[in-house]
């Protein structure tokens, strides 16, 4: 897979606007009205300390526990700056996930919350907790639809489920699922600076179940279980027609039919092939099987080859 690009680089700090840098997206963070507190009047000082004194004898065992898991409340915009802090200074992502989440936590129905929220998907996403990227980028997609931001979040969740997928010899559920969450962005926010990015990320998803479909392919041809290996090719040919395995599937196909005596379709195979991609040494191949059985490469319009070819608007032969 090559080495992975952070998705759209969500760089924070503190101002007071919101900028475009190139690819790299700053989030610029505003502080909320309110966020310093300010001194209590008397009268607030004098209701404080008379519910002080009726829950002393209630709090006296709590304040001499030994539990080392209380925390104690902490204003939500210091919570969240000490998140930036561990993300931008220390990179210590895991650190400030944990931050971001805890303002959620504490401040539930805050602006600052749902800032965090989506500062503890990117969090995850750099400390490569792919899971909790996803958990914590579907909550917000489903909490702040209409946000700028809701694009980027679905963007997180496309990218984390695509930088899961390894090669092509292990189960590809994950990229089924990159592409599904990346169509999203690309359904739902196709003006935003995500959807380019994202419809790259699909047809390399693409790629990899094509090639998926190659291997069990090959496995089949290898073991001369022709209809096997044809119903494979087929897939490819059908459904991941843009992809760069697309030749040498035409190719396969040419080869099996050509073994189980179906000249005819050896023939269309071939031949469109040659059509679409003539300097392809996958046609030389099919061109040279054909013509060892005394053929030339011709289309058969009926064929599903042509009709697949045809359906998707590419090319077909019109005959060699």
């Amino acid at each position: 897979m090559g080495s992975r690009r952070k998705p759209g680089l969500y760089r924070v700090r503190k101002a007071t606007s919101r900028t475009h840098r190139g690819d790299a997206f700053t989030l610029m963070l505003p502080r909320l009205p309110g966020s310093i507190r300010s001194a209590p009047t008397p009268r607030v000082l004098a209701g404080c300390l008379a519910l002080t004194l009726l829950a002393a004898p209630l709090l006296g065992c709590s304040l001499f526990s030994k539990d080392e898991d209380y925390v104690p409340d902490t204003p939500a915009d210091l919570l969240y700056n000490e998140g930036l802090y561990l993300l931008n200074k220390k990179q210590d992502y895991k650190e400030a996930a944990k931050k971001f989440d805890e303002v959620d936590r504490e401040n539930p129905y805050s602006d600052w919350a749902r800032k965090a929220l989506l500062m503890s998907a990117y969090s995850y996403y750099q400390a490569e907790d792919y899971e909790s990227c996803i958990n914590s980028a579907k909550r917000y997609v489903t909490l702040h639809p209409g946000s700028p931001d809701a694009a980027y979040a679905q963007y997180l969740i496309g990218a984390s489920y695509y930088d899961q997928i390894l090669d092509v010899s292990r189960d590809q559920a994950r990229a089924d699922k990159a592409i599904d969450a990346l169509n999203e962005v690309v359904r739902k926010y196709p003006d935003s600076e995500y959807a380019v990015a994202a419809k790259k990320k699909i047809e390399m998803a693409r790629d990899q179940l094509a090639g998926k479909e190659m291997q069990v392919g090959r496995y089949y041809l290898d073991r001369r279980d022709f209809v096997g290996a044809i119903n494979r090719f087929k897939v490819v040919v059908t459904q991941y027609q843009t992809t760069r395995h697309v030749e040498e599937a035409l190719e396969r196909l040419t080869e099996c039919y050509i073994a189980l005596g179906i000249i005819d379709e050896a023939q269309t195979a071939a031949a469109v092939l040659g059509h679409n991609f003539p300097d392809s040494p996958w046609y030389k191949d099919a061109y040279n099987l054909v013509k060892r059985q005394g053929q030339v490469p011709n289309e058969n319009k009926s064929s599903w080859i042509s009709r697949a070819f045809s359906n998707m608007g590419l090319a077909s032969a019109k005959g060699t």
